[in-house]
């Protein structure tokens, strides 16, 4: 089960443990034992007490939330990365379940990425180098 949350990005990263440190848990396969103090077992994944704490809060959520890894880990990348954010922000207002934008935050919104493209596509980024017919404020 930790090989399938981890391939879902649902384990914190890979750390290299720390010389001589005693009571890590491996992912070996061995029902979570202790591994080693000569650190024998190196070539599996070690987890220290914040590591499994992560786990623990992940399999919280899903049982308070009643959902799958899957899902969790789609939520996560929802939070994370602004394009897939976005995506799923316009397909909750198609359907009905998040409340369309107002007008005026919409113009807002407008008027500041064109501001941000001019600013981007300009060779000089002076005062004097922007576009006609992009509005500042």
């Amino acid at each position: 089960m930790l090989r399938y949350r981890d391939l879902l990005g649902l384990l914190p990263p890979v750390r290299e443990p720390a010389p001589g440190r005693r009571g890590v848990y491996s992912a070996s396969g061995n029902g979570g034992a202790v591994t080693s103090p000569s650190g024998r077992s190196a070539q599996h994944r070690q987890f220290g007490e914040d590591d499994l704490a992560a786990v623990s809060l992940a399999l919280g959520i899903e049982q308070r939330y009643d959902i799958s890894p899957a899902a969790l880990a789609f939520g996560l990348r929802v939070l994370t990365e602004p394009g897939v954010r976005a995506e799923v922000a316009e397909l909750g207002r198609r359907i009905g379940r998040i409340r369309p934008l107002p007008a005026r935050a919409l113009e807002f919104e407008k008027e500041r990425a064109l501001r941000l493209l001019n600013l981007a596509n300009s060779p000089t980024r002076g005062a004097g180098s922007r576009r006609s017919g992009a509005r500042t404020g």
